[in-house]
């Protein structure tokens, strides 16, 4: 393809993202992970021209979730990350996303309320925006005193938590054996630094759907238990 084609290309599909993205995601992704990541957006809208009879809203909410879930992958991932590993992750989204992304879950997202505990919440801007976009409301909560606070003023769909916490190193797991001993059956999932096999098992073991420090794992296990409570 010549270097006219592919500007004439790169045009068109500019266009087509102002109608069905919102520009903001589309101009934060470009700038933010270069332009590896346009064969995303050039994916999506093919999809959305062949999506006849589906709802437009719901391929936007798509898009701008599966934008986010790219950015919290790459955030997350060893400083200087090259542009083939943002390419990658950006790929992995848009497929994570179209796998768990249905109008019924759409539909259930818009209906539920998580509460985010982590004390550096804005380690987690990417992650929530993924969430939001479908619908999801957050409420966060710094530390395992104002989430069993926030708890006794509200019912929440899922609860996410970090593992550590200061004077805590285990405050992921204390919330959740005192949630658990008082019958609290809200879907637990524990978002930290470490999804080793055993960490896995000793979450599942005390009562959480799953422990995970990788974006796209936590975007579907929220969505499958947002889905099962519905």
């Amino acid at each position: 393809m010549s270097v006219d084609e592919i500007v004439k290309l790169l045009d068109a599909v500019t266009k087509l993202l102002n109608v069905l993205v919102w520009p903001g995601i589309f101009l934060f992704i470009l700038i933010r992970f270069r332009p590896d990541l346009r064969e995303f957006f050039i994916n999506l809208s093919e999809v959305s021209l062949k999506a006849a009879g589906i709802d437009l809203s719901m391929k936007r909410k798509q898009a701008e979730a599966a934008a986010a879930l790219a950015a919290a992958a790459v955030s997350r991932s060893d400083k200087g990350v090259i542009p083939e590993t943002s390419a990658k992750e950006a790929r992995a989204a848009a497929n994570i996303v179209t796998e768990a992304v249905t109008p019924r879950i759409i539909k259930c997202a818009g209906k539920s309320t998580v509460l985010w505990v982590d004390d550096r919440p804005k380690n987690n801007i990417n992650e929530r925006q993924a969430l939001e976009a479908l619908g999801v409301s957050f409420v966060l909560a710094t530390s395992t005193e104002e989430a069993l606070e926030k708890l006794e003023q509200q019912h929440f769909d899922a609860i996410i938590s970090d593992m550590k916490r200061p004077s805590d190193p285990l405050a992921g797991y204390t919330l959740l054996d005192k949630l658990r001993s008082e019958g609290d059956q809200t879907p637990f999932i524990i978002y930290a630094g470490s999804k080793v096999p055993e960490h896995v098992a000793e979450a599942r073991r005390r009562g959480a759907v799953g422990c995970t420090s990788r974006p796209n794992e936590l975007f579907k296990m929220v969505l499958a238990a947002l889905g099962r409570g519905a």
